[in-house]
């Protein structure tokens, strides 16, 4: 394990190529030079903060989508419960390639459901996946809708082992739906709120898929991203500046995962 983690990092520090592979006696030691290039390069910083847009707006998008679900779920239809569930897990198991193909049906400029409903209401319907204000945020809801599957469970497993009676306390005592959630429900769903915000926060730091079979990084790399853009630099050979964005993520995803334990850990 620790042989490939060490062979990155001496690329990363490295101007080899694919080239350099057959006679790696060729390869020079470059320092941060690869490094220091990432902050002078406009591609690699258009995938930042399409990234950082990403994880912004999906993470909370998710976990407000699945934490709904989830309990209309559990304070549902007990008898139907095991459907809902399977039913919304589904795009999770789901290849991305049939995903792909249902999305690109919804959001086509001409005979895309989305644009047909909204002329039923008298407004055109623009071109979601080639519109560049229009292109990423399509990109973040269908992640958002394939990702709450499985924070649905999370959420759901949390839900079910929060006591009933303190709700039918809360009841007695007057306290309403909203009241109940603030009070109840999110303070001990607490671990799982955190664990969902981690998980999910590193899976949209290194989106891929959607880009990838989406847009390929267009229009204009308003959707390219910084593991797409990684993914395209080992194809073009330029395995040093590759493996130099890989670190480079690899730190963001440590910090952040760290400074959401901080933030949301239970006070003492």
């Amino acid at each position: 394990m620790a042989g490939p983690v060490i062979a990155s990092l001496g690329m990363s520090v490295s101007d080899i190529r694919g080239t350099d592979l057959r006679t790696p006696l060729n390869v020079g030691f470059v320092g941060l030079n690869n490094y220091i290039e990432l902050f002078s390069d406009t591609r690699f910083i258009q995938a930042a903060w399409n990234t950082v847009q990403f994880v912004v707006i999906g993470v909370p998008l998710t976990m407000v989508l699945a934490l709904a679900v989830a309990i209309g779920i559990d304070h549902g239809i007990t008898k139907f419960r095991t459907v809902f569930r399977v039913g919304y897990y589904l795009p999770v198991v789901t290849s991305i390639v049939a995903v792909a193909v249902v999305w690109r049906f919804l959001l086509h400029p001409e005979s895309g459901l989305v644009n047909g409903l909204l002329g039923l209401v008298g407004i055109d319907g623009p071109s979601w996946l080639a519109d560049q204000d229009l292109a990423l945020p399509s990109l973040i809801v269908m992640a958002a809708w394939r990702g709450m599957g499985t924070l649905m469970v999370i959420f759901l497993a949390g839900l079910q082992s929060i006591p009933r009676t303190l709700y039918e306390a809360a009841e007695i005592d007057g306290a309403g739906p909203w009241q109940r959630l603030r009070g109840i429900t999110l303070p001990m769903l607490r671990p799982a709120l955190l664990f969902a915000a981690v998980i999910t926060g590193i899976g949209y730091l290194q989106v891929f898929e959607e880009p990838f079979v989406m847009t390929q990084g267009t229009p204009l790399d308003r959707t390219l991203t910084v593991s797409y853009y990684i993914y395209n630099q080992f194809g073009f050979g330029n395995y040093g500046y590759a493996a130099a964005m890989s670190y480079v993520l690899f730190t963001v995803i440590v910090g952040l995962t760290v400074l959401q334990f901080r933030l949301l850990r239970p006070k003492t």
